[in-house]
């Protein structure tokens, strides 16, 4: 018997050294020869850009992806994004609770792009009316590597307005104008009693549509921000204003529409004219401009009261010559304008005639 309990201690003595030794073993003799890296070096910076759009279906959740981690390090690729929602109803709202989040949604990540900006988006379509949500997102670099929260985002749903329609455009000098007619009913056929305002949406080059400027209560908006000769695609998009939020209603068909450049070049200065024999030269100071693509030269009989062009100059010559003068007449007065490359061309003011005396 005594003998007996030494071996079972023996053994149990040999199990816990053996143990003890595969322990070591897989600490110290697993292959990795670099130090653990510490876990903040890995988490990904929080997201500070959600943001939403909201349509007469759902909601579209944007923000871009993490570039860096808590500490400044670069991180190449985001595992995935932990998407949070909370549905509190309307009535219930008190901005002091705290927010019942639910379970997170997990979205696949993907590579970090060298430069640039990466945009993630999430679409709900799942919203009933009456009721506040609120969303905020996380990502993660890998295990244990998750971010911290969002900023958040919260916003009412109800039933949307309708879209607006008949939008026109009409296109000026680097602006664009938009308008449209009211609003009047929500998608379900219901009349609207609340506060309706509009969202002007603009895309260019083909991309994402993005708000231009703040929602106005007026059907017109007017775009200082384009650029002549640039596409531009348009739609406006409702907006039920209630006292809790701001519901987001149906948007218009896309009109596309550019501005045109109707700036003409500076007036012409410094006209002079002298005769020759059986001509006229007309001499002028040349128009530093861009965009000129030459001079229009007018002549006016004395006794007259408009004057007629009789030729054109491509830049950057400034002399013209007049071979066939009136004859039957003794003052004769020339003007020059100057014009771009538009089609048709943008025309200047006249310049201040020259007068010559024929003899």
């Amino acid at each position: 018997m005594i003998i007996m309990r030494i071996l079972k201690i023996c053994n149990g003595s040999f199990v816990l050294m053996l143990s003890m030794t595969l322990l070591l073993l897989s600490l110290n003799g697993c292959g990795f020869k670099n130090k653990p890296i510490p876990p903040q070096q890995v988490v990904p910076r929080a997201i500070t850009d959600l943001r939403y759009q909201l349509s007469d279906k759902g909601v579209t959740l944007y923000w871009s992806y993490p570039i860096e981690t808590v500490t400044g390090r670069d991180i190449s690729e985001i595992s995935s994004f932990e998407v949070y929602r909370a549905v509190v109803p309307a009535d219930k709202y008190c901005k002091t609770c705290p927010i019942p989040w639910g379970q997170s949604m997990n979205l696949p990540g993907g590579a970090v792009p060298d430069e640039g900006k990466k945009t993630a988006t999430y679409e709900s379509s799942l919203l009933r009316p009456g009721n506040m949500y609120f969303f905020k997102v996380r990502s993660t670099a890998g295990w244990w590597a998750e971010s911290a929260d969002s900023n958040i985002v919260s916003f009412l749903w109800n039933i949307p307005a309708k879209a607006p329609e008949q939008l026109q455009t009409t296109a000026g000098d680097n602006v664009i104008t938009l308008s449209w007619q009211p609003v009047t009913m929500h998608r379900d056929g219901s009349p609207i009693k609340e506060k309706v305002e509009y969202q002007v949406l603009r895309s260019e080059g083909g991309g994402t549509f993005e708000p231009v400027g703040k929602p106005v209560t007026e059907t017109k908006f007017v775009d200082t921000s384009t650029k002549n000769g640039r596409k531009y695609l348009y739609k406006v998009q409702a907006l039920s204003i209630y006292e809790q939020a701001v519901v987001g209603g149906g948007e218009s068909e896309t009109i596309a529409a550019a501005s045109v450049d109707r700036t003409p070049p500076a007036r012409p200065t410094g006209v002079h004219v002298i005769q020759t024999a059986g001509a006229v030269k007309i001499f002028w100071e040349p128009v530093h401009t861009k965009d000129l693509l030459g001079y229009r030269i007018y002549r006016r009989k004395a006794g007259e009261k408009k004057p007629v062009m009789i030729g054109t100059v491509n830049a950057p010559y400034v002399m013209f010559t007049d071979t066939r003068p009136p004859q039957n007449t003794e003052r004769v007065f020339y003007s020059v304008s100057s014009i771009d490359n538009r089609n048709p061309a943008n025309e200047s003011a006249r310049s201040q005639e020259a007068m010559v005396t024929l003899q």
